[in-house]
């Protein structure tokens, strides 16, 4: 972005180089419904108008759709995890820009309203009601909105060049991204993320799943996925998007409030409106079959501060800490490995292996950051005839894309990957639920679906799981 004084020249209406960054949508309206919110928009609104605006000059605009009654996602979220809240809201000019046009830089339409090309229509009448003129008024960033108020931009954004993006994948990789997927409706969609891909980008990553997702799981939305949580780059299994920003703040409230009810100490909860579970197969057994942790995690600085780890923090007063609760039952033992059954009740990073790994004292298989110790004395395993079978099958099979090694890894190889996989989940129906509040004011959540998700294993972890089992 450039950092350029708005010029003086009133002609000019914005600043060309920002407005080359944005991806313009297609100049046809598509009724589609955006995750029960009932927004018919897919791009914008081309409204010729003879209407004069606040200096008199009469022009061309393009037009959003008319404003409706708005949802605070963050109050349903909260609702849905157990919380009285109101749902309602009350909506700004730029928070329906931003709703109306997700891919218009933020930056892009902060400066429009800064340099006050923003509008509103405005209706004059006379004493009997009939409408004398319609004129375009100046509205701020921060104005409130009242149901059918019209927001206006300036045309000029049309006399740009769309520009296209890049696409980085190749065919097979674009259908192997698509193949992940495991459920999607109106406000969510889920996949089954692979071990050894990022979710989100970073200093090295190349491809993340979000920008993966973005490109090419959006379809026919505007709008791209945004993701509500997250899982290890090494983790696998369960992702959860919004398809929307309003159906993503629902997800984030109800995922955030998960997390603060149980660190409330409100684990004795039956009908917890979230819940997940993963599978871990771990090194040694734990002393009981089953049980609760739990144990405050906090951050440590390592390696003169070129990195950082998550550790149980003993004495909560001399450090910062966050409160983490965690469910585990045993499933199976076998050769000195236990597959664990985990359910966080809060939601803090890399609890489940801290946990396994500190408190447990079984860390996870291919878990080399908090149970290095333990693969230090890493045996691998003799050869059987179910390991031959196994990888000549796997000598047959074609590489995947993204130069991910999902054939590898498994207890009897000399490195084995990451064994941590978020098999199954329970979640509210998002959108039933939007749908409820916005065609009734009496809503009734009560009555609400639960989603059940169920993520198979990956290859590495199938292949340990058939020799411990067999």
């Amino acid at each position: 972005m450039h950092n350029r004084k708005a010029s003086t020249n009133l002609t000019v209406m914005v600043d060309p180089s920002l407005l080359r960054r944005f991806l313009l949508l297609r100049l046809q309206l598509c009724s589609v419904t955006r995750g029960g919110v009932g927004l018919s928009i897919s791009a914008f609104q081309r409204h010729y108008t003879t209407n004069k605006d606040d200096n008199g000059k009469r022009g061309k605009w393009f037009t959003l759709p008319p404003f409706g009654s708005s949802i605070n996602g963050s109050a349903l979220g909260k609702q849905l995890a157990g919380f009285s809240s109101v749902v309602t809201s009350e909506t700004t000019a730029v928070k329906w820009v931003i709703r109306c046009c997700p891919q218009l830089p933020r930056n892009l339409i902060q400066k429009l309203f800064r340099l006050r090309q923003v509008r509103r229509e405005s209706i004059s009448s006379d004493n009997g009601g009939q409408i004398q003129e319609r004129k375009l008024k100046r509205v701020t960033a921060k104005d409130s909105l009242n149901v059918g108020d019209r927001i206006f931009l300036p045309i000029t954004i049309q006399e740009f060049p769309t520009e296209k993006k890049d696409c980085p994948c190749t065919e097979e990789e674009v259908n192997y991204i698509r193949s992940l997927e495991l459920y999607k409706d109106p406000a969510i969609i889920v996949v089954n993320k692979p071990p050894g891909m990022p979710v989100q980008g970073g200093i090295g990553i190349k491809r993340s799943f979000d920008e993966l997702a973005a490109a090419y799981l959006t379809y026919d939305y505007s709008e791209p996925p945004r993701l509500v949580h997250r899982l290890d780059r090494d983790s696998s299994g369960i992702l959860v998007m919004g398809r929307t920003q309003t159906s993503a703040t629902v997800l984030h409230s109800v995922f955030r409030e998960k997390t603060i009810g149980a660190s409330k100490d409100d684990i004795d909860n039956e009908k917890r409106i979230l819940q997940r579970w993963y599978w871990a197969l771990v090194i040694g057994s734990p002393r009981r079959s089953k049980g609760l942790i739990s144990a405050p995690l906090g951050k440590v600085v390592v390696d003169n501060g070129k990195s950082d780890r998550i550790t149980i923090v003993n004495n909560t007063q001399n450090m910062t800490s966050q409160h983490a609760i965690t469910e585990y039952r045993v499933i199976e033992s076998s050769h000195g490995y236990t597959w664990l059954e985990l359910s966080p009740l809060t939601g803090r990073k890399h609890q489940l292996r801290v946990h396994c790994a500190e408190v447990l004292g079984t860390p996870i298989v291919g878990d080399y950051k908090y149970g290095w110790q333990a693969h230090r004395k890493w045996k691998q395993l003799h050869p059987s005839d179910l390991i031959k079978n196994l990888n000549e099958k796997v000598s047959k099979e074609k590489a995947l894309p993204f130069g991910l090694d999902l054939e590898n890894g498994s207890i009897f190889g000399k490195h084995p990957h990451l064994h941590l996989h978020c098999k199954e989940m329970f979640l509210p129906n998002v959108s039933q639920a939007l749908q409820t509040v916005q065609l009734s004011s009496d809503y009734d959540l009560s009555e609400l679906e639960t989603l059940k998700l169920v993520a198979p294993l990956p290859s590495h972890m199938q292949r340990s799981w058939d020799f411990l089992n067999s």
